[in-house]
């Protein structure tokens, strides 16, 4: 694998694409910098050889053109304060004023550039804008596998204008490393466990899935409707009316593959979708109407942490329950403490972005994990067993 491990980049200008796609308060503060804390070991060793450093990021969706609320400027301070070092800033991502910034940089220092998808053209993949991009730098490293999915300008095409000199970021090679192990070395027993609201968005993972794992857990929302598929009574509980001839189908080649499905034979029940809903524990496929399912019951809890503890392999990827809300917090806590619990065994563990990492991270279990992914979507695809074009472009 091509990483910045291997290069030395002194006299370079690198470009370095990173995933500073960070949430911010009303007041412009950001309320969780752990994208920005991962790209630092990337942009340290770079500085430390002599090189200096561009960086390059989206944030937000922003509709058309310059907006305040999704300028880059916002990082400046931070940014400094993390780095220790004073940070130069373009107001644009490309133009004159860019050129003559880049052209200026010195050995030990680093220039912020402006929101990349201020221009349409960075979502459309153009390979002129991506030209423009590439004619600041001497060398190109993408350290941002959140948007390693997508075959944009900075992501993806602009590889093409450094056909030696270019790497992954060690963010990136971490995220790789980590995935391919679950993907192709994974020890057995290999559980996956798949939570969230929708079977659909969820589909080719589970597929996938039935290739490589032993065991696949399902829970959150996504189960009721493998639940109404077989027949059973959900009450108002969530499922999806066009994805039930799926499940079906799921069902079908797991059993055929000898793939152990394990759906949660209980939940806590809810007479509405609030905090301070009336609640009891009720089997999962007997939900009477007007009541709904909103996390795994305790049953449920003992059955897949017995799982977890007898498993070598595991990937977590969505919750068990709205654990937002602290009366159906209860199975995915459960579940990240059976994970945490395996992993001391000796098991090796890989949390999915996205609200699975929320979850680790609120229990406190997040260090007690062997690896926390930082991209929600781009993980996904990669376990659907799709080509990422980010990861592509640095290995063609």
């Amino acid at each position: 694998m091509n990483t910045v491990e291997k290069f030395s980049f002194s006299g370079e200008k690198v470009l370095v694409r990173v995933d500073f796609n960070v949430p911010f308060d009303a007041e412009f503060r950001i309320t969780d910098d752990s994208r920005i804390r991962a790209a630092l070991p990337t942009i340290k060793k770079i500085l430390a050889d002599g090189g200096s450093v561009i960086l390059m990021s989206h944030l937000g969706r922003p509709k058309q053109g310059f907006s305040e609320k999704y300028s880059l400027k916002h990082l400046l301070y931070p940014l400094t304060e993390l780095l220790q070092i004073p940070i130069k800033f373009a107001k644009d991502c490309i133009g004159e004023e860019t050129v003559r910034l880049s052209a200026t940089l010195q050995s030990g220092e680093v220039l912020l550039l402006e929101n990349l998808r201020f221009y349409k053209e960075e979502e459309m993949g153009d390979k002129y804008f991506a030209a423009k991009l590439a004619a600041l730098g001497t060398f190109y490293v993408n350290d941002a596998f959140g948007t390693a999915h997508r075959a944009h300008a900075s992501t993806a095409i602009i590889a093409n204008y450094f056909p030696e000199k270019k790497a992954f970021g060690y963010l990136m090679a971490k995220e790789v490393t980590n995935a391919s192990q679950v993907m192709k070395a994974s020890q057995g027993p290999f559980t996956a466990i798949v939570g969230g609201a929708k079977v659909s968005d969820k589909i080719l993972i589970v597929e996938n899935l039935l290739t490589i794992a032993d065991n696949i857990i399902i829970g959150g929302g996504m189960a009721y409707t493998f639940f109404k598929a077989s027949g059973g009574e959900i009450g108002n509980s969530l499922y999806e009316p066009d994805r039930l001839e799926v499940c079906i189908d799921i069902l079908k080649k797991a059993k055929a593959k000898g793939v152990q499905i394990y759906l949660p034979v209980d939940s806590i029940i809810a007479d509405k979708f609030a905090a301070d809903a009336n609640t009891q524990n009720g089997a999962s496929d007997q939900i009477p109407s007007g009541w709904m399912g909103l996390d795994i019951g305790f049953e449920a809890c003992e059955k897949f942490r017995s799982i977890l503890l007898d498993s070598k392999t595991i990937l977590w990827n969505g919750p068990m329950g709205v654990f937002e809300m602290p009366a159906f917090e209860n199975g995915t806590k459960i579940v990240a403490q059976s994970v945490a619990d395996a992993t001391l065994l000796g098991a090796f563990s890989l949390i999915g972005g996205g609200d699975s990492a929320a979850a680790a991270h609120q229990f406190g279990f997040a260090e007690k994990v062997s690896y926390i992914s930082t991209g929600g979507g781009a993980l996904l695809e990669y376990f659907e067993g799709k080509t990422l074009p980010g990861i592509a472009a640095i290995e063609s």
